[in-house]
């Protein structure tokens, strides 16, 4: 089962946060919201394993701290 960690506002973002939690070996897959026409904005889920859930959400909690 897959579980959103994060809502990125944009595919930039969400790419970034991919990018980070596919550097510590999690799986990531992304899922784009609302209307396909906007592109580029348009918010991203990004989700992952249910039993990564937890270490991905302390990943993304740290690089933010900074």
């Amino acid at each position: 089962m897959w579980t959103v960690v994060y809502i990125a506002p944009n595919h930039p973002v969400a790419d970034m946060i991919r990018e980070l939690l596919e550097g510590e070996g999690i799986l990531v897959m992304q899922r784009p919201m609302g209307v396909p026409h906007l592109g580029a904005s348009a918010s991203v889920e990004i989700l992952v394993p249910e039993s990564e859930a937890e270490e991905a959400h302390e990943i993304i909690a740290d690089s933010f701290e900074a």
